[in-house]
């Protein structure tokens, strides 16, 4: 889950960096913007960084139980060669 601070501080700054003239209409920009961002974002189908790093640590192991795999086929190999 994406956490809600970060869509007001996104609009935020998103609306700091408008021109003074606009920024009169401060709040509803920012309520909207937050909700655009909000929307789009969640229709991105994005992880969170836990669930990332989970299946980071996850692809990791996977990798080290494979290479010890291919290493064990190889010397299976080798020995049916010297037979």
């Amino acid at each position: 889950m994406i956490n809600p601070k970060l869509f007001d501080d996104l609009s935020r700054r998103i609306v700091e960096g408008m021109p003074k003239n606009l920024q009169i209409l401060q709040d509803d920009l920012e309520r909207n913007l937050r909700m655009t961002l909000e929307s789009t974002l969640r229709q991105m189908n994005l992880v969170s960084r836990d669930e990332f790093e989970i299946q980071q640590a996850v692809l990791m192991r996977t990798r080290e139980k494979l290479a010890a795999l291919e290493k064990r086929v190889a010397e299976l190999e080798q020995q049916s060669h010297t037979l």
